[in-house]
């Protein structure tokens, strides 16, 4: 297995599962074009990420039965893309806005078989209900390094988690890979998925 990521999150996570996947990062322009539904961006970058890293794949020889696999998170709230916070001020602002409230995680995956053609694209989108919190606790949170490198200044399954009241629908998409949905649509294409396995 290639998994097209850098997220550590990612990665943890496909280890956890029993793989030992082959890490290639995805190095794109991860603008996305102006006006476009949150479902469509995640998929559009994730294939982005994934035909980047396919060309790299083809390079080192991983065409025999290997999969790749490439995703990208976005949050969304009411009807603004949320991403990555620049800054303190950033990741204050955007946890602020956040509190008490509802947003939804969209993750967008591509699963490629490198020099064969095959493409399969996908979203999953989760609901996160937040609790209400303080200005001092949000100040406590941020001057940490946990919210930088992530899609709406949060990690689920870090320290913030306290935080978080429900998700509806599949923690793993809110962390960055929908794995219940990625396998099932690895053993609807005749991609053989077992655990601790891609064969």
């Amino acid at each position: 297995m290639i998994l097209a990521s850098s997220s550590p999150r990612r990665i943890q996570m496909i280890r956890e599962k029993g793989l030992d996947p082959i890490i290639i990062p995805p190095d794109v322009d991860e603008t996305v074009p102006a006006d476009i539904a949150p479902h469509i961006a995640v998929m559009f970058l994730a294939l982005k990420k994934s035909l980047f890293v396919e060309s790299i794949a083809i390079e080192k020889g991983y065409t025999e039965g290997e999969t790749l696999i490439a995703a990208d998170t976005i949050v969304v709230y009411r009807n603004d893309i949320i991403g990555k916070p620049s800054d303190f001020e950033d990741a204050y602002a955007t946890l602020k806005k956040l509190c008490g409230e509802m947003h939804r995680v969209f993750t967008g995956v591509a699963v490629l078989r490198p020099g064969t053609g095959y493409r399969k694209v996908f979203y999953e989108t989760s609901r996160v209900f937040f609790k209400a919190y303080t200005d001092e606790e949000i100040i406590q949170y941020v001057e940490t390094k946990e919210p930088y490198d992530k899609a709406g200044g949060y990690a689920v399954q870090g320290t913030w988690g306290k935080y978080i009241d429900r998700i509806d629908g599949d923690v793993d998409n809110v962390i960055g890979l929908p794995w219940s949905r990625l396998k099932k649509e690895l053993s609807d294409h005749t991609i053989s998925y077992s655990e601790g396995a891609l064969l």
